[in-house]
């Protein structure tokens, strides 16, 4: 790999845990995808996302998951949505393993 990112770059990505708690179908979407309500505790607050993780989540899994998102991306329209966040998963094709953390942890908490 070509493009080294500076720590100083890396730094600028806010990664938080954040849980799900909501999640519904987004037949409006070009890709499948659900529309998202994660809580990202006080001082975020619930933000909205879009995701393509439908080959392996239901909408009734992804209540109560914690994952892992970016939360200081400028928002985003899809189509009728305002995606707020960006949720990370490792991506194979068309399935999308959502990142989360090993345990339960307080929603806001900072990856770093």
């Amino acid at each position: 790999m070509t493009n080294n990112l500076s720590w100083s770059d890396f730094e600028k990505v806010d990664m938080r845990v954040g849980t799900v708690i909501s999640a519904s179908e987004f037949p409006e979407a070009r890709n499948p995808s659900y529309k998202l309500q994660i809580d990202f505790g006080a001082e975020i607050g619930i933000l909205k996302s879009s995701a393509q993780i439908t080959s392996l989540y239901t909408t009734e899994a992804l209540i109560g998951m914690q994952l892992v998102a970016v939360v200081n991306f400028p928002k985003k329209q899809i189509g009728p949505f305002m995606s707020e966040c960006l949720v990370l998963g490792a991506v194979n094709d068309t399935d999308v393993t959502l990142l989360q953390p090993s345990l339960k942890v307080e929603n806001g908490l900072k990856i770093s």
